[in-house]
């Protein structure tokens, strides 16, 4: 069944692209409650695209004192790996970013679990109707789906990290190697992508980065017609 159209104007994603920047240092003096977050994240999860409507992505919702327990698991894990391999001066360079991170808010890890990839894919009850195309083989490597998936993720990553950042909170997209398991659900089996790390403002928002020019950047093809020298008219593909 198809969905209607909805009366939204084409300007008002890039919009709202436009608004987000990349916030740190932020605080846990937050004014948007716990459900209204965890409201902004189930809408996420229900409304960004995967390939085959695999659904692979999981979001996790650390809030408050949880938050913080994060933060202590993810900074016990880092400090014997950072001592061993880069040294003190490197581990306290990096133990007081990961203290910014504690002094947030909240989290949100991202991770995508391989048993939904395969699953979808195998699975006969599948309803996409890609599916009849494979006439009930997975005819491409395995490796392409995982990629669509990754794909799918950062779908829901930039949805979400806009999202929080329209409730007027401070947001920036983080990288940890050492995202803790067990106490908060996050299976052996999955792999964590990325965390939302986010909170109240405490600073000026930053400005925008500077871009290069679109011209080296975008190139756009698309059908020219033009009188020839014997004054025919000639029809070719033109880059612009």
């Amino acid at each position: 069944m198809t969905s209607p159209l909805r009366p939204v104007k084409s300007s008002t994603y890039p919009e709202a692209v436009k608004h987000r920047r990349s916030i740190s240092g932020v605080t846990d003096k937050i004014s948007v409650s716990d459900d209204r977050i965890v409201e902004i994240v189930n809408d996420v999860i229900q409304i960004c695209p995967s390939s085959w409507n695999m659904q692979s992505t999981r979001i996790f919702v650390t809030l408050g004192n949880e938050h913080k327990k994060f933060w202590d698991t993810v900074i016990s894990a880092a400090k014997p790996s950072f001592l061993k391999s880069q040294g003190e001066e490197a581990w306290k360079r990096n133990e007081q970013r990961f203290k910014y991170f504690r002094d947030a808010y909240g989290t949100n890890p991202f991770v995508f679990t391989k048993l939904a990839v395969s699953g979808r894919f195998l699975s006969s009850k599948t309803t996409h109707p890609s599916r009849s195309c494979m006439n009930g083989s997975l005819t491409s490597p395995f490796t392409v789906f995982e990629t669509f998936a990754e794909h799918s993720n950062a779908m829901h990553q930039i949805t979400l990290w806009i999202a929080l950042e329209l409730e007027d909170l401070g947001a920036s997209l983080q990288h940890s190697h050492f995202v803790p398991g067990v106490e908060f659900g996050i299976l052996s089996s999955w792999s964590v992508k990325a965390e939302i790390v986010f909170g109240a403002h405490s600073g000026k928002r930053p400005t925008a980065p500077e871009k290069v020019p679109v011209s080296n950047t975008v190139k756009v093809y698309k059908w020219g017609m033009w009188l020839s020298r014997g004054g025919g008219v000639s029809i070719a593909s033109v880059v612009t």
